[in-house]
């Protein structure tokens, strides 16, 4: 996506101090720049694409200096043309700093928040919009707080399976096409296009807003994807798996997720089956493994170890 100042500003509640043209600057890095060096004149590792954070303690190292050489420091920041510069709640912005941003098309914000905090915003931000994504075709939903993606070939019934888990009380996040992108190592978070938020598509019923239908707990903008579930018809002669002990994954990204196949027959109930492998792979993250404590139990008996309950 192309992130610029002007989504910045509306996200994270700043204020443009300069000229209204510099809204449309892009953004391009999801890293910062602190500058310390930069504001001693050394410029040789300075990255453009980055935003500037100016928080207390940058601010006093430039008020240690004279006037006239603050402001050729920071020109000379700016004619490398970062997209813009933030200055925290605590900073008094100089108006000469506020021309310079206006000569050479530099975005002068201010927050409302300190710095360190607002480091911490920013990154996240930024993170979120420009780490590297993609898209799978599926419905991503909230099961008892498992984010669980269910996959399958079109017409298989993943929006039909959505509907049903909704109406139970879960949670859609995107239905048809579902953006991933990797929060953090081995951290998944799946979210709707902007256009396709709050709506679910049923065959033989049309376009569903789920928002309107079941009230707004129904729809969350995003989640922590921690189980696939992919739908296909039967297939005669293929092993499907009866205990559970093995648990199949995907790799997206750089991250292992867990994924069960559920094969798809005329009179299963397959939202209650999504149900319940959402809620069994929960209890398998807490640290109980339903198929591993029976497999136990049956080791025990056929060794004689077990009680036998028949006995009692």
């Amino acid at each position: 996506m192309v992130l610029k100042i002007k989504h910045l500003i509306r996200d994270l509640n700043l204020v443009l101090l300069n000229d209204a043209k510099t809204l449309e600057n892009e953004i391009k890095s999801e890293m910062l720049s602190r500058p310390g060096v930069e504001l001693a004149g050394f410029l040789d590792f300075f990255d453009a694409d980055r935003l500037i954070l100016i928080g207390s303690k940058e601010a006093h190292f430039m008020q240690l200096l004279p006037q006239l050489i603050q402001i050729e420091r920071v020109e000379d920041i700016f004619k490398k043309n970062p997209p813009g510069v933030i200055f925290s709640v605590n900073v008094e912005v100089e108006k000469s700093l506020i021309e310079l941003g206006n000569t050479y098309g530099v975005a002068v914000m201010k927050s409302d928040s300190r710095t360190t905090p607002l480091s911490g915003s920013l990154y996240q931000y930024l993170h979120s919009k420009l780490a590297p994504r993609t898209s799978l075709h599926g419905v991503l939903l909230d099961i008892h707080g498992m984010g669980t993606l269910i996959t399958g070939k079109s017409g298989i019934g993943k929006s039909e399976t959505a509907l049903e888990l909704i109406k139970r009380g879960h949670i859609l996040i995107s239905d048809d096409r579902v953006d991933i992108f990797e929060a953090a190592p081995g951290v998944l978070v799946g979210s709707a296009p902007k256009i396709l938020e709050r709506y679910i598509e049923v065959r033989g019923i049309g376009i569903v807003d789920v928002v309107h239908m079941f009230g707004a707990g129904a729809y969350r903008e995003n989640k922590k994807i921690r189980l696939v579930v992919e739908l296909e018809h039967w297939k005669k002669g293929k092993v499907y798996d009866r205990l559970g002990i093995e648990t199949e994954t995907i790799k997206i990204f750089n991250t292992e997720i867990a994924k069960i196949t559920i094969p798809v027959l005329p009179g299963r109930n397959v939202a209650t089956l999504v149900e319940s492998a959402a809620m069994n792979q929960k209890l398998k993250y807490l640290g109980y493994n339903a198929a591993q404590a029976l497999t136990s139990a049956v080791a025990k008996k056929a060794s004689g170890m077990g009680k036998d309950e028949e006995d009692d």
